[in-house]
C-alpha cells in the first residue's frame, strides 16, 4: 500500500490528487508540522522533517514533484504525463516544475513571515520580493492559458496539479488576488472529481 505522509492542504495534496486521478490505492498518514515533537515513524521516513513523503514498499521519497514523476513512471503510462515525443511535452515539463520551483517555493518566505515571524518582521523585504517574483512568474501561466485551457494544451495533466496547488497557496495564505482568467482556470482544475476526493481523503481524521 502506498502511504502519503502529510495531509490537509499541504503539498501532499498534489500527490493525493495524482493518485486519485490515476485510480491507485493509497493511505494518508497525517503529519502536524507544528507539533512540539514529530512522530518518530515519520522522522524515520524523512529525518529532514518536511512533507510530503512517500512510502511505496521499500521506496521512500520526498519532494512532491519528484514523487509525482515517480508514480507516473512506475504505474503509468498515464495521460497525466505526455510522452517525450508528444508536442505537448515541453510545456508540460516546464509548468510541472514551475509550479514548485518557480511559484510555490517563493511563497514559503511569505507564509512563514505572515504566520510565524514576530509582528514587526511580517512585512519584511525578502517576503515582499518573493511575492513580487511570484506575480511576475504568473505571467508565464497567463500567457499559456490565453491560448489553451490547460498548461500542456487541450488536456489536463500533472502540470496543472502542480500549478493549481501554487495558485491555491498564494490565494489562501499569501494575500494573492487572482485574475478572472486565473480563477476560471483554478475552478476548471479543482472542480474535477479526483480533486474533491483528494481533499476529502487528505482531511480524514482531522478535527472532531
Amino acid at each position: 500500500m502506498i502511504t502519503v505522509w502529510g495531509g490537509q492542504t499541504s503539498r501532499s495534496i498534489r500527490v493525493v490528487w495524482l493518485l486519485e486521478e490515476m485510480g491507485l490505492p493509497y493511505r494518508v498518514a497525517q503529519v502536524d508540522m507544528l507539533a512540539p515533537e514529530q512522530d518518530p515513524a515519520f522522522l524515520a521516513i524523512n529525518p529532514a522533517n518536511y512533507i510530503p513523503a512517500l512510502q511505496d514498499g521499500e521506496v521512500v521519497m520526498v519532494e512532491s514533484i519528484a514523487i509525482m514523476e515517480y508514480l507516473m513512471a512506475r504505474y503509468g503510462p498515464t495521460p497525466l504525463a505526455p510522452a517525450a515525443t508528444d508536442a505537448a511535452f515541453p510545456a508540460y515539463q516546464q509548468f510541472l516544475h514551475l509550479g514548485e520551483a518557480g511559484l510555490a517555493t517563493l511563497m514559503m518566505p511569505v507564509v512563514v513571515s505572515r504566520f510565524i515571524a514576530p509582528e514587526a518582521e511580517r512585512e519584511n523585504w525578502g517576503a515582499q520580493w518573493c511575492l513580487q517574483s511570484f506575480q511576475k512568474r504568473l505571467r508565464l501561466v497567463d500567457a499559456r492559458l490565453a491560448n489553451s485551457p490547460y498548461l500542456a494544451g487541450e488536456a489536463f495533466t500533472a502540470a496543472d496539479i502542480s500549478v493549481a496547488y501554487a495558485l491555491n497557496l498564494g490565494q489562501r495564505n499569501c494575500g494573492l488576488t487572482l485574475t478572472d482568467a486565473q480563477q476560471a482556470y483554478l475552478a476548471r482544475t479543482t472542480g474535477r472529481e479526483a480533486y474533491k476526493r483528494a481533499m476529502e481523503r487528505s482531511h480524514e481524521g482531522v478535527g472532531g
